[in-house]
């Protein structure tokens, strides 16, 4: 460990053999300045909660200490389908692992950093669009309890980077658990460097799953943990409407993780084939595809690690995948519905209910969370308990199947009973779905909106978003506007890999 100015720090990373990574500084952008800061993440690492010279300068790459070994990580991954040999950070440098305020190490993550030996055809840079997305959804994600990397803060400059046209070179330092990929067992695996494949196995469960060390074959408990951490991952996507429209294989965190945002999108109208990537013309990664795709992306993990594990070992392990993910998925879709009991009554339910969203295009976000304010104050008999099921029908073409699907579910809340026998109010119910149903979510327009103002210069749109999104189960009096579906030039957006 060494110790910088401000905050100690280390790489184990880059105690591992040369093949794993090259090894070079950041290449600086011109006229670096501080877009945003997230205080509240720094604080959790000890560092000051405002955005300062001296990090600029040394997040930036201007002015990095030489003990900071940053460096590009070398993976490889199955990218929509298709193993290609010649990935690895592009854009991006590890930079070093900073401590929390119980001592546990994250990745300090510079994104946008200059060219490296795995650039390809690209020019190392991000662009202040792609950059304010990250920024905002990863800490939308934690705002919605799901696992993701994060943020710590993002930089503009003068650099002129050319996509489609020319735009601000940006700089985003995201920190994480781990950076450690599915790519980087493919890489190991597709060039049989079978010696290092089981070092970094041997590290992942030395550094991340210590309890698998005691295990009886240590390396199937490890795979058995990635696909269990995997599939609550994706249990949280379906459930809160969250498409991540590139689950390439090195776009896998090995801690299930949300990890690398690039074209996503979260439903507006619930849809289950909606495609958030411009460029994903067969619909691989649409929304109702990536519990299968992350499966798919797990048996390429599997072969990676067969070296390692026995071939029915690793049959067996994927075999478990769907009933965690199954019961995941389905405890969180209950608590959004504030049911606690299981009953056979409850998959026609379920169903009938996407039925009636698919098609009446009704806004997933909106619905669930009209369902969540029919409590007593609303229910008891009186006008006030029409108007707020009108609420929930008005959300719908056909409101009279919506009606009578309405009056279904709340039957079926009848029913529910606390551990004592005692019935559930609609109030205690209610008040639990308001927790796990968001008001606000990171609508692909409302993202838009704060790029063109950041674009300008005006900063503002970003902390206002981030208020919301830190805090997405709150009414937030006076900023319902956010919580509305989009407008019509916002629907559907497709957002394009080009960033």
């Amino acid at each position: 460990m060494s110790t910088h100015q401000f905050f100690p720090y280390s790489n184990r990373f880059a105690d591992l053999p040369s093949c794993f990574y090259t090894e070079l500084k950041p290449d600086p952008l011109t006229g670096s300045r501080w877009v945003a800061w997230n205080s509240r993440l720094a604080e959790h690492f000890g560092l000051p909660n405002q955005a300062t010279e001296e990090f600029r300068s040394l997040f930036s790459g201007e002015c990095l200490p030489k003990e900071m070994r940053s460096l590009a990580m070398k993976y490889t991954g199955h990218q929509f389908g298709v193993y290609n040999p010649d990935l690895g950070d592009g854009r991006g440098l590890l930079l070093c692992e900073i401590y929390d305020e119980n001592g546990e190490a994250h990745d300090v993550h510079l994104k946008g950093s200059g060219l490296t030996p795995y650039s390809r055809m690209g020019d190392g840079r991000a662009v202040l669009r792609s950059t304010v997305r990250e920024y905002l959804c990863s800490e939308a994600m934690v705002g919605l309890g799901i696992p993701t990397t994060q943020a710590l803060g993002m930089l503009t400059s003068d650099t002129v980077v050319y996509r489609e046209k020319g735009e601000a070179g940006a700089l985003l330092i995201r920190v994480a658990k781990s950076h450690i990929r599915f790519g980087h067992f493919e890489y190991l695996y597709y060039t049989d460097q079978f010696a290092e494949l089981t070092l970094l196995a041997d590290k992942v469960i030395d550094w991340y799953f210590p309890h698998c060390r005691q295990h009886e074959k240590p390396y199937l408990k490890m795979f058995e943990q990635i696909i269990e951490r995997t599939a609550v991952m994706i249990a949280h996507w379906q459930a809160v409407g969250f498409a991540h429209g590139v689950m390439n294989s090195d776009n896998m965190s090995i801690l299930g993780e949300t990890f690398d945002y690039g074209p996503f999108g979260f439903l507006d109208e619930y849809d289950p084939n909606y495609i958030c990537n411009h460029s994903d013309y067969q619909g691989r990664y649409a929304f109702e595809q990536q519990p299968r795709i992350a499966l798919w992306n797990l048996s390429a993990l599997a072969h990676a690690l067969s070296p390692l594990i026995e071939r029915d070992d690793l049959q067996q392990a994927l075999s478990e995948y769907e009933t965690v993910l199954g019961k995941k998925y389905s405890q969180l879709m209950r608590a959004k519905l504030g049911l606690t009991l299981s009953v056979p009554e409850d998959g026609p339910l379920f169903e009938s209910m996407f039925d009636l969203l698919v098609a009446n295009g009704v806004d997933y976000t909106n619905f669930m969370r009209a369902l969540s304010n029919l409590d007593d104050e609303n229910l008891d008999g009186n006008h006030s308990s029409e108007r707020a099921k009108e609420v929930v029908t008005d959300l719908f073409v056909d409101r009279e199947a919506a009606r009578a699907w309405l009056d279904l579910y709340l039957v079926r809340c009848d029913i529910e009973v606390t551990a004592d026998g005692e019935p559930i109010s609609s109030s205690v119910r209610c008040e639990s779905m308001r927790k796990v149903n968001p008001k606000f979510i990171l609508r692909n327009y409302l993202a838009q909106v704060a790029i063109d103002r950041a674009e300008e210069g005006d900063y503002s749109e970003i902390g206002r978003l981030m208020g919301l999104l830190r805090a997405p189960f709150d009414e937030h009096a006076g900023m319902e506007a956010y919580a509305k579906p989009p407008p019509d030039w916002g629907k559907k957006m497709e957002i394009s890999c080009s960033s």
